[in-house]
């Protein structure tokens, strides 16, 4: 009735042409400057016209237009087709520069800013740091002030108030740039990570019993409907049952599992999701666990959680479990900011922005998940109080998630590949007919960009494991049921067929880089290693996990391998990750082959594919596995695939083919001039002490001069602390360093280095026992080659041994292998009962310093160690005997197939019982050896040996190739170069007869070995100054 005024007056007023055309320009002109004000918000790079979204662009975005019709493709193997393509992308997606703006809410702490910048910098990226100056969130075009007015990639830091405002607007979003990333989904703020929106979601689709604690919905005053979603109104009910009840686990009704006050446990899980519609996420290896009751939190691997602290009967279902709940929740929220409003909302989406999410999981003492809160950024307690190991774990994560995002592979090749092994009839898989047509269909640059970045996230998965899209029979079957009601008769474009796409695209990127797990995690088969007992893995772990390997293999029986009884047993191919290049180029003709890797590269996964179905490769022996993560020592590895027969008529290896990989040593320039000193303790790869700096800091030449006097005193015991010397152009790039320079210096003092004559007479007529593991009989070959200048034989010993003919016979050495891992822990030998063995097999022994005990282990030795050594030597009547303790060392920080793996803060936790064997040794009056410093800062340079502990290696001598003594001359006037002249002076002291059959390899042993030597000798010599 308002309106009819109106709508009358418009007969009685007829505006002349004059007028019209007048009004027409008006609008026309102000329409301009309201674009004009507008391309501000498009920050566009310079010179790339087409990431700038258009004024029509901005102002569709604004209306809720659809997006124009963009040129697409029909895929095919056409070159020409392919190029045209990766020429399109790159003008549409490209970018000429990696710019990064972090923007910083007030409350956000200036330590996790530096994190960030950090990370990003090493990723190729320049960092600009701007704050929220306007209390009203950040508008893109705040981000043309100044020199922002280009960027890549827009990180958002969390705010850590509650009232802290958006970074950025969900209408904003849809006008960036194409090549533009934030690190914001609004879906997915607005949906899970708000307590309104999580429980809108679950009342708007109660059918299934979305595993979300209740409480959620405590404080929320929302009508629930009395009808189901009308998302779900098409579908049927009894569509819900066959996956809800058969093919997952049974969930029990939420008033018996969802009460908060009976978690036992809560984890957080780290969730990436890279793209919505169609929804892609992943999920971290690591998660971080809460003990309400005992109200402690750590950090640990999925893995040790489902199959230790949460003792799972069947660890693989424990994780689908937790992967269900998590995926339902996300797909709910995907499909309820598809229906919520009205509108073309995947074009208001950016299309290649990410979030990673914290889900706090818990579980009840039946072991059931439910997901009691989302958080929109990494999150480890609720107080927002990080300690050190927070610290260290969102480090790992912010690495792990920006290399994974920001790989700079390019994917077409593959990408090109796949879809030409999609196109042979019956290869691609949909649910329906209308499925399989719409790959026929024209795809748009959006779409390929899709498939392309899903490609390149499976090729740069690190740590990190495929959640979504699912291959797992009930998630499958629920999304069919949430999209086949909103597009029922499948037609092409639909979300649906998005997905279908993706999971043959995963399938095909499996079957050509056999890179994808088998299974989301790989569960080690354990074996017993010289330092551990072997942990039981459960029956149902091992049988799932043949299960899926089987259902693959039999899936591409045509691929893999075939039945044919004339097919001779070969190796197909090799894979192996990172990629290896084999010399020669593989042929199963070829036995032998060699290939390089870098410093950094400290671990490889290698399996193999065989030509004949019951023939199996076995790597390393016949019980060996199939595929497995083996360390990198430095230098040369040598891996053994042995092709085995495996039908009853055979069983025997047939071939066996062998793999070299040579792990190069740091990069190193030649020792100039014009260098400082740079000294470090630990490495920023595996911080001991978080508290502390980390990686190169300069020397001055003030300390450096004061340590190169001649008259520097004698260090007092084997435990001073030091700090690794190297010179370097400069501090900040350590392959500006000659590492064949590196020094060990202890503070203010030094242990100096024994020439043969004063060794020769110190340990002349003394008796040194060794017992340990295989670090000690490193130390134990060296001082033999010292001795004797010669190593005349050498063997693994894993027993006891004596060498008589030590020194000119002059000195007795005695060594016992310990713990006796191979041995059942009911018939393996005590400490105690060992060193009694090794007292009685070196008898007489005199109770004075002429007997010398030397005890040491990498990981096994602690505190209780020290009393029965004492108690045993009191019994014997040896308490004035010198004993020494070789403390602990790094080792086992590698993932790796048959060894136990230690966590960063598990590592950490070594550094502190070392401190106690340290403390505990001087209490006893023994001298003490502190390997776990000196092991600390090198972790990466171990040399050959499954437990990445070892450094030392037995070599023959022609092949030894010793490095670190310096070959050229360098000005003494120089007081860096003069501390380096000395040190290498005294290094000379200890260099061996070329003419020796063996030789003990290894700087970082050497260091440890002569510290050792000095404390035996500390009380009867004199140390030759340099």
């Amino acid at each position: 009735m308002v309106c009819r005024p109106v709508f009358l007056c418009r007969r009685r007023f007829c505006p002349r042409p004059f007028f019209v055309v007048l009004v027409v320009a008006i609008c026309l002109f102000y329409q301009t400057l309201t674009l004009r004000g507008t391309r501000k918000l498009t920050t566009a790079v310079p010179g790339v016209t087409p990431h700038t979204p258009t004024e029509t662009q901005a102002s569709r975005c604004r209306e809720g237009f659809t997006q124009d019709k963009q040129q697409c493709f029909l895929l095919s193997g056409n070159a020409q087709e392919i190029r045209k393509i990766e020429e399109s992308m790159e003008t549409h997606f490209g970018s000429h520069g990696r710019r990064a703006v972090l923007y910083r809410p007030p409350s956000y702490s200036k330590m996790e800013l530096q994190l960030y910048q950090h990370i990003l910098t090493q990723r190729g990226y320049m960092v600009v740091i701007t704050e929220e100056r306007f209390g009203a969130g950040l508008g893109l075009g705040l981000l043309e002030q100044g020199d922002l007015s280009s960027w890549d990639l827009l990180i958002c830091l969390p705010s850590r108030r509650a009232d802290g405002k958006p970074c950025v607007s969900k209408e904003v979003m849809c006008q960036l740039g194409s090549h533009q990333k934030i690190n914001i989904l609004p879906e997915i703020q607005q949906q899970l990570c708000r307590k309104e929106g999580l429980c809108q979601i679950i009342r708007r689709f109660p059918e299934l019993q979305l595993p979300v604690s209740p409480s959620v919905c405590l404080d929320q005053g929302i009508q629930q409907p009395s009808t189901s979603s009308h998302l779900l109104k098409t579908a049927k009910s009894h569509m819900w049952k066959p996956w809800d009840r058969n093919q997952t686990t049974v969930l029990a009704p939420h008033e018996t599992i969802f009460r908060a006050e009976d978690l036992s446990v809560i984890l957080k899980a780290y969730v990436l999701v890279t793209s919505l519609t169609p929804l892609r996420a992943f999920i971290h290896s690591t998660g971080t666990v809460w003990s309400p009751p005992k109200k402690k939190r750590f950090t640990v691997k999925l893995q040790t959680f489902l199959e230790t602290f949460l003792k799972a009967s069947s660890p693989l279902q424990a994780f689908d479990n937790m992967k269900e709940a998590i995926s339902k929740l996300l797909l709910a929220a995907e499909v309820f900011s598809e229906t919520s409003t009205l509108g073309p909302k995947t074009f208001h989406r950016c299309r290649l922005c990410f979030q990673l999410l914290t889900f706090d999981i818990g579980y009840d003492s039946l072991r059931y998940p439910v997901v009691l809160q989302v958080h929109e950024h990494l999150n480890f307690q609720d107080d927002d109080d990080m300690d050190f190991e927070d610290q260290n774990t969102e480090e790992f994560l912010l690495k792990d998630t920006f290399n994974f995002l920001f790989s700079n592979e390019s994917s077409l090749s593959l990408f090109s590949e796949i879809f030409q092994r999609l196109y042979r009839p019956g290869v691609f898989k949909g649910e329906n007919e209308n499925y399989q047509k719409d790959l026929n269909q024209c795809l748009s640059l959006e779409e390929i960009n899709s498939i392309m970045t899903f490609i390149k996230e499976l090729e740069n998965l690190g740590q990190f494991q495929l959640l979504f899209p699912s291959t797992t029979p009930g998630i499958r079957s629920l999304m069919r049921e949430f999209y086949d009601a909103t597009n029922p008769l499948g037609k092409p474009g639909s979300v649906l067929t998005q997905y279908w796409s993706l999971l043959n695209v995963f399938e095909q990127f499996w079957l050509l880089n056999k890179k994808a797990q088998l299974h989301p995690l790989e569960w080690n088969s354990f074996i017993e290693d010289e330092n551990i007992e072997k942990p039981q893995v459960s029956f149902d772990a091992n049988e799932n996990k043949k299960a899926a390997v089987t259902q693959i293999m039999n899936e591409n029986k045509d691929i893999h391998c075939n039945d044919d009884k004339d097919t001779l047993c070969h190796i197909k191919e090799i894979f192996t990750r990172p990629h290896l290049e084999l010399n020669p180029e593989f042929n199963p003709k070829i036995k032998d082959y060699y290939s390089e890797v870098p410093f950094d590269v400290v671990t490889v996964t290698i399996g193999a594919e065989t030509s004949k179905c019951q023939c199996k490769v076995h790597l390393y022996e016949r019980a060996g596995p199939s595929f497995a993560n083996y360390p990198l020592g430095l230098g040369m590895n040598k891996i053994s695939m042995l092709v085995v027969d495996e039908s009853p008529a055979e069983g025997e290896i047939l071939v066996t083919y062998k793999l070299t990989i040579y792990r190069e040593d740091r990069p190193s320039l030649p020792f100039f001039e014009d260098f400082t000193a740079c000294g470090f303790v630990q490495d920023c790869g595996l911080l001991i002490h978080p508290e502390e700096t980390c990686g190169l800091q300069p020397v001055s030449p003030e300390y450096i001069e004061g340590i190169s006097h001649p008259e520097l005193k004698r260090c007092p015991s084997g435990d001073i602390k030091g700090q690794w010397i190297v010179p370097c152009l400069s501090c900040s790039d350590n392959r500006t360093c000659d590492w064949r320079e590196i020094t060990w210096q202890p503070h203010n003092c030094q242990h100096g280095v024994l020439t043969k004559p004063q060794l020769q007479q110190c340990l002349g007529g003394r008796k040194i026992l060794f017992i340990g593991d295989s670090t000690n009989r490193g130390i134990m070959y060296y001082l033999i080659e010292r001795l004797n200048e010669t190593l005349q034989e050498w063997q693994k010993v894993h027993g006891t041994k004596l060498y008589p003919n030590v020194n000119g016979g002059k000195t007795l050495i005695s060594y016992s292998y310990y713990p006796q891992f191979w041995i059942s822990p009911s018939l393996r030998p005590t400490f105690e009962k060992a060193l009694e063995h090794l007292l009685q097999r070196s008898r007489p022994l005199e109770n004075t310093g002429q007997t010398v005990l030397v005890v040491g282990g990498v990981q096994w030795l602690n505190s209780n160690h020290l009393q029965i050594i004492h108690k045993v030597l009191k019994r014997e009547n040896l308490l004035n005997i010198l004993v020494i303790i070789k403390t602990l060392g790094i080792g086992f920080h590698l993932p790796v197939d048959g060894v136990h793996f230690l966590t960063q803060s598990e590592v950490q936790n070594l550094w502190k019982e070392n401190l106690i064997i340290l403390d505990a040794a001087k209490n006893y009056g023994y001298e003490v050896v502190d390997t776990f410093t000196i092991t600390m800062g090198r972790y990466k340079e171990f040399l050959q040996g499954s437990c990445g502990c070892h450094f030392h290696e037995v070599v023959k001598a022609k092949l030894s190739k010793e490095f670190h003594f310096i070959k050229m001359k360098r000005s003494k006037n120089h007081i860096v170069g003069k501390y380096f002249s000395n040190q290498s002076k005294l290094q000379q002291d200890s260099v061996t007869n070329p003419q020796s059959p063996y030789h003990v390899r290894g700087p970082i042993n050497q260091v440890c070995s002569e510290i050792l030597l000095s404390r035996m000798c500390a009380s009867k010599r004199t140390v030759r100054a340099p």
